[in-house]
């Protein structure tokens, strides 16, 4: 137990380690708006376990300081300290509440994963083609395509996304939600946009030379005006011209066979 001549210093120490860490991660604007609900609850998750950290750094670093600035050794003083047994009751303390608070974070991480990941009866499935270094969108109809994406706002969307080449990740910090596209499967994200907004899709693993460029935007947007985009977007794609032959790769006119050629009229 503290004695009185510990208790205002070690005090003062705690709050101007606990007020200087609360202000850096208070007062600093760390994360982007959220514009999901899978946003909402992850970062309900990740202040728990922010606010948990300051906490225990906090003490340690309290008790840290105290210990070096209160108890050092005198100059010259090479003596070995006197012997102290450890408090079996401050060691019981410090491994269960840890234990405890590991154990309320993985579970709490479960449900927000669960619960990010239903999927709804009703939801709006794109397929998403990643390469070298662009995105490809495409819509439930399978005849329109873009580069930037459309969604929905208050509707649930699944993302089908597959790969041309190499290892993509597709990440939107305003959603919350990042999957990596591995070739050969089919990976899939799944988000609820709650506001309209112009957002930014970038791949968050390193693809080769050009990993840097590879963005494309999401466009959120009522979904009577993302109804309407998507039927004028089919009625454009269905009103455009059917592709010419180009030259050089029309069929070669077949060579008369032979006893078919016509004969030759006879010179008057």
């Amino acid at each position: 137990m503290l004695r009185s001549r510990h208790t205002v210093p070690l005090l003062v120490i705690a709050v101007v380690i606990g007020g200087l860490t609360a202000a850096v991660a208070l007062l600093i604007d760390w994360i982007p708006p959220q514009a999901t609900e899978q946003a909402v609850r992850t970062d309900e998750l990740t202040w728990f376990v922010i606010v948990a950290s300051i906490v225990i750094f906090t003490i340690v670093c309290t008790f840290l300081i105290y210990a070096v600035w209160r108890f050092r050794a005198k100059p010259g003083d090479e003596s070995d300290g006197p012997p102290i047994h450890g408090n079996t009751t401050l060691e019981v303390v410090w491994t269960i509440v840890p234990a405890l608070l590991l154990a309320v974070v993985a579970v709490w991480a479960y449900l927000v994963l669960s619960d990010n990941e239903a999927l709804a009866n009703d939801r709006e499935v794109i397929d998403v083609t990643a390469e070298q270094f662009a995105w490809t969108f495409t819509y439930p109809d399978g005849q329109v395509e873009s580069g930037d994406l459309r969604v929905p706002v208050g509707r649930q969307v699944e993302l089908r996304m597959r790969t041309k080449d190499v290892i993509h990740s597709f990440y939107v910090p305003e959603f919350r939600v990042k999957q990596d596209i591995v070739p050969g499967i089919t990976t899939r994200v799944v988000f609820d946009a709650t506001k309209p907004g112009t957002y930014q899709v970038m791949c968050a693993e390193l693809c080769g030379v050009g990993h840097g460029v590879m963005r494309a935007r999401v466009i959120a947007m009522p979904e009577p005006e993302y109804r309407a985009w998507l039927d004028e977007a089919a009625r454009t794609v269905a009103a455009q011209p059917a592709p010419e032959p180009q030259a050089g790769n029309a069929p070669a006119p077949e060579a008369p066979q032979a006893g078919n050629a016509p004969a030759e009229e006879p010179a008057p």
